[in-house]
């Protein structure tokens, strides 16, 4: 997706091109969304491999070769990290910017030109480009088990932003993703894979907090802490966790299906 930028943030005087490297599929629409709505060039790659790709073939677009600016997820199966912030600097000149809903690791904040948490903001995204800071990296407060369902405030303004039946897709997305997640999770759960559990929960909080699914993000955020500090009752506090993580999609079902009827 490519649309010309109307936004001057120092980098080019016409237009700015975007690479946005994300697995999660609800962080990269969302991003790409808010992105292209904000004036800049947005093109995607959902995996650490297929950016390079794109950056070799001259891919991204027929009129752009390279991107002014990468944006990546810290956390991705496959190529990621320092690996991959090498390779996308020996292909492009582009600055390369951390997006994650945690603070990445100390030698990957250090190899990348700034830091963002998610969800993505576009200010602090300017203000970043223009040179006003280099990182933001202060950890968002956590939420609490009184979270809502859904952000009031995000949902309104995706509703300003896009029709009535894109934001209703992207919450279907989200529900079809916490269903798909749910299953992955049980199964890493019965297999005592905690870097599995970690990496699940990590893209369930980054990708429900981009789309203000607060109550599905909370929960991601407990599975991922959960296998970083494992108990001794780890079994009983996953399996809460899985049953509370599949309430939460019911609700943001009911909820999608009160707010945005089909």
């Amino acid at each position: 997706m490519h649309t010309r930028a109307m936004l001057d943030l120092g980098v080019r005087p016409d237009r700015l091109n975007v690479l946005l490297i994300d697995d999660d599929l609800v962080s990269r629409e969302v991003s790409a969304t808010l992105l292209t709505m904000n004036g800049f060039m947005v093109h995607t790659a959902d995996n650490g491999e297929a950016a390079l790709e794109q950056l070799a073939n001259g891919s991204i677009a027929p009129d752009v070769i390279l991107p002014d600016v990468i944006l990546m997820d810290a956390q991705m199966p496959g190529l990621s990290g320092c690996a991959l912030i090498a390779g996308l600097r020996s292909r492009s000149r582009a600055r390369i910017i951390i997006v994650s809903g945690s603070n990445p690791p100390a030698e990957v904040a250090a190899a990348a030109d700034g830091f963002l948490l998610k969800p993505l903001d576009v200010e602090a995204l300017r203000k970043l480009l223009e040179g006003h800071a280099a990182h933001f990296a202060t950890a968002p407060a956590a939420l609490g088990p009184d979270a809502p369902v859904i952000s009031r405030e995000t949902l309104a303004q995706l509703r300003l932003l896009m029709p009535e039946k894109a934001v209703r897709e992207i919450y279907q997305a989200i529900v079809s993703d916490l269903n798909r997640r749910s299953q992955a999770l049980g199964t890493a759960m019965a297999r005592g894979d905690t870097a599995e559990m970690r990496r699940i929960g990590h893209a369930i909080k980054g990708g429900c907090a981009m789309a203000g699914a607060l109550q599905a993000a909370r929960l991601g955020a407990m599975i991922e802490n959960t296998a970083l500090h494992p108990t001794g009752n780890q079994s009983d506090n996953s399996a809460l966790l899985l049953k509370d993580l599949r309430s939460a999609a019911e609700a943001l079902e009911s909820m999608l299906n009160a707010e945005l009827p089909a």
